[in-house]
């Protein structure tokens, strides 16, 4: 049984990082680690996952626009100069590969890498990714998320699957990905954020299959806790996050990630 108080640490750490490219799974794994939670217990993973849901839904309410519009539900402008629109094409290539990854190794994922150690590995080479992205000096080809080609999309999604391994960062992974493949980071960014809503809707619900059994009611209260904290600090920090993520350079991030995995590997060793 676990305590309300975990939940609601682990939800603040959740909506704080979700958007910043320092692997939101990695810190709640490691801050799961110094309160001596188990990270392999079912349940605490299917948490983990759930109350990314939390913080997916301020994404949801900042681009409801947008989201609706890839259904044909509203009229949007196109931000792009040739008049081209993001569509569910470019979402579902961008989701696909991790997708089939993350179900066919979800059991070793959830055996091997799941742990502190992984993630501080996770976390160094996530960072030197992001500087290298940063790093490159060809300009971006396409400036807004509108522009996006298919095969754009596809690269992103293939970056997308080193965040199958915690401490790499989904967001730091697309984004950095996108900017290799000639996207700019607000573009990347963008994609990035609304890619995320079916991806961690999925992930959740595989670990809500998969651990059903390990499930029951006197958990719903720690992962409704998790939930809305998530959901709320999210919220308040999605609007500034977004904007600070599109132009903050990534080897700021890349710093901050091999300062944490330095302290915490200081802390597993003594």
């Amino acid at each position: 049984m676990y305590h309300i108080w975990q939940a609601i640490i682990i939800g603040i750490i959740e909506g704080l990082t979700e958007f910043l490219p320092v692997s939101s799974t990695g810190h709640m794994i490691l801050a799961q680690n110094l309160m001596n939670i188990n990270d392999k217990d079912p349940i605490i993973q299917t948490f983990n996952f759930f109350i990314q849901l939390g913080a997916i839904m301020a994404v949801v309410l900042i681009y409801w626009k947008r989201i609706l519009s890839l259904f044909g539900l509203i009229r949007r402008k196109s931000d792009s100069k040739t008049g081209r629109k993001l569509n569910l094409l470019h979402i579902l290539i961008g989701i696909l590969p991790a997708g089939i990854i993350g179900v066919l190794f979800n059991d070793f994922v959830d055996e091997k890498l799941f742990s502190a150690a992984t993630v501080l590995i996770g976390l160094v080479l996530g960072g030197i990714l992001l500087i290298v992205a940063e790093k490159q000096k060809e300009r971006p080809t396409t400036e807004v998320m509108d522009d996006l080609t298919y095969k754009q999309a596809f690269l992103i999604g293939i970056w997308q699957l080193l965040s199958i391994w915690p401490g790499f960062s989904r967001s730091g992974s697309t984004i950095a990905g996108g900017m290799l493949a000639g996207v700019s980071r607000a573009a990347a960014a963008d994609f990035t954020f609304i890619m995320a809503i079916p991806v961690m809707f999925g992930a959740s619900g595989v670990y809500m299959l998969k651990n059903y059994d390990a499930l029951s009611m006197n958990d719903l209260g720690f992962f409704l806790v998790g939930f809305f904290v998530s959901f709320i600090v999210a919220l308040l920090a999605v609007v500034s996050f977004i904007k600070f993520v599109q132009r903050m350079k990534l080897t700021y991030f890349a710093y901050y990630r091999f300062i944490v995995a330095a302290i915490f590997l200081l802390y597993l060793l003594f």
